[in-house]
Parts: C-alpha cells; sequence; structure tokens
C-alpha cells in the first residue's frame, strides 16, 4: 500500500497543472474564446497542422529510410554513419534555426556569394525563404529525425530475418517483403519515434518565433505576457493540449491491440548485403546528408560566429548563464531519476492495473507543451505565495516574497515533470532485464522491498540510472519554454541566453 501511495503522490503534480489550465479556461474570460476564434486561432492552428504534417512526413521517410539503410547494407561509412546520425540530436531546434537564417538569409555568406559569383542584383533570381513555415519545418526534420531513426533502427535489428525469408520463399521480391513485412513489424516503434519527434515540434518556442511562424505555442506566450491575457493563454493551450492527445489517441487506434514479438526462439543477426557502385555511393550520400544538414553545418557556421566573437560573448554573462544551467539541470535531472526509480520499482511489485495506469499517467508530462507546463504551475503556486505572504502580513508585519513561484523551485518541478517520461522509459527498461528470481531470493533471505532495492537491483541498474540522469540533464540544458517563462529575475540559463542574443539579432 505504501508504494500505491507514493504512486499516486507522485502523478499529481502532473496532473494539477493540467486541471490548472483547463479551470482557467473555462472560467471567467470567456470572451477571449470568442475573440481568439473569430481573429488569429484559425491561423494558428492551420500552420501547426501543416507544420506537424510536414514534419510528420519527413521525420518518418528520412529515419525510416537511414534506419533500414545501415541495418540491411553494408556501403563505405556505415559504421561511422550508423552512429553519427543520432548526432543532430544534441542540438536545440532553436541554435538550428540561428545558424541557418543566418547563412540563408539576403546578407548571409550563401547568397552574397551567388550574387558575387554570378553578379546579381536583388530580384535576379529566387531564393527559398528560411523565414517562413517550410523553412520551419525544414529545421525540425533535420534535428528531430533521430528520435524516429533511433527507435526504427533497434525494430530492424531486433527483427528475426527468418521472416523475410519466408515471405521471399512465398513469392515477395525485396521492396514488396520490406513494405509488406518488415515495415509493418517495425511501426510500433516508429510511431513512437513520430509521436515523440511531433510533441518536440509542438512545444518548440525558440525556433518557430524566430522564423516568424505563427504556431498555438508562439501564441500561448504571446497572449500571456504580451497581451496580458490569462484567460485567453489557457484557452489556447487547450487547443495545443487536445493537438497532444489526438496524436497520442490516433497513434494508439492505429496500433489496435495488434503485438508484434517473435514466435521462435531460434535468433540470428541480420546478414548484410553488400552494396557496390553507384548503390553503395547513394546509400552513404542519402545517410550522409541528415548528418551535415542536421550537425555538421550548424555547427559549422556557429564555429565561425563564436571564434569571430567570441570575446563579446564571454563578457556577457555566459559563465554565470552556465553555472546556472549546470546547477538546475543536475538537480533537476537527480530528482527525475530518484522519482523515475521509485515508480518504476512499484510498478515491479504492484503491477496492477491501478499502479499501471498511474505511472503512465505520471510520465505523459513529456506530451505537455512547456508553455502549457508553466501556465498550469505559475496560477497555483503564485496564489499559494500570496495566501503565505497575506497571512505573515497579518499575522506577523512581514513578507515572505514568493517562495515558490518566484524561486527557481518551480524551474526544477517544470523539468521533473516534463522530462519524468524520459526517466521512466529508461529504467523500466531497465527493471525488465532483471529476472523477477532477483526480488524473490532477496526476499526470502529477509530483505525488505526498501532493503532489497537498495542492495540488489540498485547496483545492477547503474547503467539504466546513468542513461536515464544524462538523458535529462541534457534535456534540461535545451528546454527554452518553461525555462523563458518560469526562471526568477535576473536569473539566466544558456538557452535563455541564447534567445536574448537571437532576440537583439
Amino acid at each position: 500500500p505504501a508504494w500505491v501511495l507514493a504512486c499516486v503522490a507522485f502523478a499529481i503534480p502532473l496532473l494539477l497543472p493540467l486541471a490548472v489550465v483547463a479551470a482557467t479556461a473555462l472560467g471567467p474570460g470567456g470572451d477571449a474564446w470568442r475573440h481568439l476564434a473569430s481573429t488569429v486561432l484559425p491561423e494558428y492552428v492551420q500552420t501547426s497542422l501543416v507544420l506537424v504534417a510536414v514534419v510528420l512526413a519527413g521525420v518518418c521517410v528520412v529515419g525510416v529510410t537511414c534506419a533500414f539503410c545501415v541495418t540491411e547494407f553494408e556501403f563505405p561509412g556505415r559504421r561511422v554513419l550508423e552512429w553519427a546520425l543520432l548526432l543532430p540530436l544534441a542540438v536545440p531546434a532553436y541554435v538550428t534555426a540561428y545558424a541557418y537564417t543566418d547563412w540563408l538569409q539576403f546578407s548571409g555568406p550563401l547568397q552574397t556569394w551567388l550574387r558575387e559569383a554570378a553578379g546579381w542584383q536583388r530580384g535576379d533570381y529566387w531564393f527559398p525563404e528560411i523565414r517562413s513555415a517550410g523553412g520551419a519545418a525544414a529545421m525540425f526534420i533535420c534535428v528531430l529525425y533521430p528520435y524516429v531513426y533511433l527507435l526504427a533502427r533497434v525494430a530492424f535489428l531486433e527483427q528475426s530475418p527468418s521472416v523475410a525469408e519466408a515471405g521471399r520463399t512465398l513469392g515477395l521480391s525485396s521492396r514488396a517483403a520490406f513494405f509488406r513485412i518488415r515495415l509493418p513489424l517495425a511501426r510500433p516503434a516508429i510511431a513512437a519515434g513520430a509521436a515523440l519527434a511531433l510533441m518536440e515540434c509542438l512545444n518548440d518556442l525558440g525556433a518557430v518565433q524566430y522564423l516568424g511562424v505563427s504556431t498555438l505555442t508562439v501564441s500561448i506566450y504571446a497572449t500571456w505576457l504580451q497581451r496580458s491575457n490569462l484567460a485567453g493563454a489557457a484557452q489556447i493551450a487547450l487547443v495545443a493540449l487536445a493537438f497532444v492527445v489526438a496524436l497520442l489517441v490516433a497513434e494508439r487506434a492505429a496500433r489496435g491491440k495488434s503485438r508484434f514479438h517473435h514466435t521462435t526462439g531460434r535468433y540470428r543477426s541480420i546478414p548484410f548485403s553488400d552494396l557496390e557502385g553507384w548503390r553503395a555511393a547513394a546509400a552513404a550520400a542519402f545517410c550522409a546528408v541528415p548528418v551535415i544538414a542536421g550537425f555538421v553545418l550548424p555547427f559549422g557556421v556557429l564555429l565561425v560566429q563564436a571564434s569571430a566573437h567570441i570575446s563579446d560573448a564571454l563578457a556577457g554573462g555566459f559563465w554565470r548563464a552556465t553555472r546556472n544551467s549546470i546547477g538546475v539541470a543536475g538537480v533537476a535531472a537527480g530528482a527525475t531519476v530518484a522519482i523515475g526509480l521509485g515508480l518504476a520499482y512499484a510498478r515491479r511489485l504492484a503491477p496492477n492495473a491501478f499502479v499501471r495506469t498511474t505511472v503512465r499517467a505520471a510520465g505523459l508530462g513529456y506530451a505537455v507543451p512547456g508553455t502549457v507546463l508553466a501556465l498550469g504551475l505559475l496560477i497555483p503556486l503564485a496564489g499559494l505565495d500570496n495566501r503565505i505572504d497575506a497571512w505573515l502580513r497579518a499575522s506577523l508585519g512581514v513578507s515572505s516574497g514568493l517562495i515558490f513561484s518566484g524561486s527557481l523551485f518551480v524551474v526544477v518541478l517544470a523539468y521533473t515533470i516534463r522530462f519524468l517520461a524520459v526517466s521512466l522509459g529508461a529504467l523500466e527498461a531497465g527493471f525488465e532485464r532483471l529476472s523477477p528470481n532477483l526480488d524473490a531470493a532477496a526476499r526470502t533471505l529477509g530483505e525488505t522491498a526498501l532493503s532489497a532495492l537498495r542492495r540488489v537491483h540498485l547496483p545492477l541498474l547503474m547503467p539504466a540510472l546513468g542513461a536515464a540522469a544524462l538523458l535529462v540533464f541534457v534535456d534540461a540544458l535545451k528546454e527554452l519554454p518553461a525555462s523563458l517563462l518560469l526562471r526568477p529575475f535576473n536569473f539566466e540559463t544558456l538557452a535563455t541566453h541564447v534567445y536574448s542574443y537571437a532576440g537583439l539579432e
């Protein structure tokens, strides 16, 4: 019972922000909804739909094709590209947008070189506009395809060659075997990766705002802070949540009750097919383009600019922002891993429907956009601070200030809720690799559930704990919307520091 109650206690912080957003949106201020629906909301919804559709198609095509190439074929550079294809995941979308805008805009080096080489003037040639919905979609595809690639690669590697071979004996060609056997078997993994990519796309603020694209996330930020309309921001946040819920429901509905697993114990590695000539060159080039576009080019642009302006950048509070980012991300990683460990262990001890549902609900924070999360946390915590301050003023004549909503507590809480799913995924996978016989042996030797966790499971889970902490730490370093909205005054992280410089051009 104690572990079940702990699950409920951990799930409440996630459900509270969503309940607050819904109550604010449906409460006083309903006129804002009618005004938004008749003016800007249709444009926001349409732009978000187009962006999501293009990004979905792009990340699936790039991620699945690259995953299949590196797991099925042998070609020059395959071993390097197999891991290099993950590098764009380390680059925040807004940083990629800043770098590409600097490189591709009219005054950038590429167009300047074209005009000098061809003798063109303004209006003599056409060049794609980077500050557009198409440019934003291209940026997101460049940095988000690794979500699909990583999970699809694992799915292809775990497939048994005998299944495709059985299809070939029944008359299927190589292409037909891929589309009718290999791809459907990998569909759950591809859908999971695509859902993560789309949630990141909907959650982004820095890239779309910098590129001038009106999405739901940008509208929440503008309605809240620039128009001072909290109810309107909460109502748009409900629309954004509806987008996320629709994505998750559609993925589950498409999957249905299908289960994909091996029916034989005869496992063997998939044999590589050697590619030669133009086919080998084409496969290497196709897999190299996402790495170049998503990591090499942005890194090169940033390196050139950083070397030219390093003294100005380091003098503008860079080291203070670095310390702040590392400190807050480190605390959030520790808290997130600790809570994730408790939830994953509770699910192992009491695998009933209630605990499974509660753990799944606690891990939904990754599906909540950072702006929605900030809105849902700031309203109740600010109200709590005001009540504490009013009571202290009336009773003791002192002011407590903003204890929760004006401190780093709310930032760490937002990171913890946002990235708990990342920690849970790594730790649940680690627990699944541990035999239940270990628990039974420990209990028969007199260990309690808590001491068994400390003396048996924790030593065996160190790799999973390290991986979970690292993933949460990196994601917390990159988080912009929640940091921008919840940080205390005069507190800069690396993400907000870069955002400020980009806003000043």
